[in-house]
């Protein structure tokens, strides 16, 4: 298996789903970039920098993880970083379709560039960040959804706007 992996993904916010693939991905991988894209189909809470600060923040701990922007097709980013693998996390049968598409096109542009799924824990199945921001909007309680840095500068984005 290749010792250098991509993790990519919108990441607005991360949360504890994108976290436990993360981790786990890092012990699996020599080095581990979690790349942040920018993907113009979505609107945006978080500008990309301050996605990049956040995820920063909370792998910290984490030594072979790095965390970066890019403004491009991925497996661009992919070939910059001299990865052989894209790591990508699922929660249900719903995201197979995508990610299936995704990875197609992946192979279509490089086929020696594999992807790598990873289950997220089943407590975190459920979870994705337009839940967690819909339920941020409205006050609810995200603590066990979100990292605590995390869950402050959603509280600053909604309650201090």
């Amino acid at each position: 298996m290749g010792k250098i992996a991509v993790c990519p993904g919108s990441f607005d916010p991360i949360t504890y789903g994108h976290l436990d693939i993360i981790t786990r991905g890092a012990k699996v991988f020599e080095q581990v970039y979690v790349c942040v894209l920018n993907n113009s189909s979505k609107n945006s809470l978080f500008q990309v920098e301050e996605r990049c600060e956040l995820i920063r923040e909370v792998t910290k701990h984490i030594p072979n993880v790095v965390v970066e922007s890019y403004n491009g097709l991925l497996i661009d980013y992919v070939h910059e970083k001299k990865a052989q693998t894209i790591l990508r996390g699922l929660r249900a049968v719903s995201d197979f379709e995508y990610e299936m598409q995704i990875t197609s096109m992946n192979r279509v542009l490089d086929e020696n560039i594999e992807t790598f799924f990873m289950m997220t824990h089943n407590k975190y199945s459920f979870l994705s960040s337009s839940i967690v921001k819909e339920v941020a909007k409205y006050r609810g309680n995200i603590s066990e959804l979100v990292p605590e840095a995390v869950e402050k500068a959603l509280n600053k984005k909604f309650i201090d706007a």
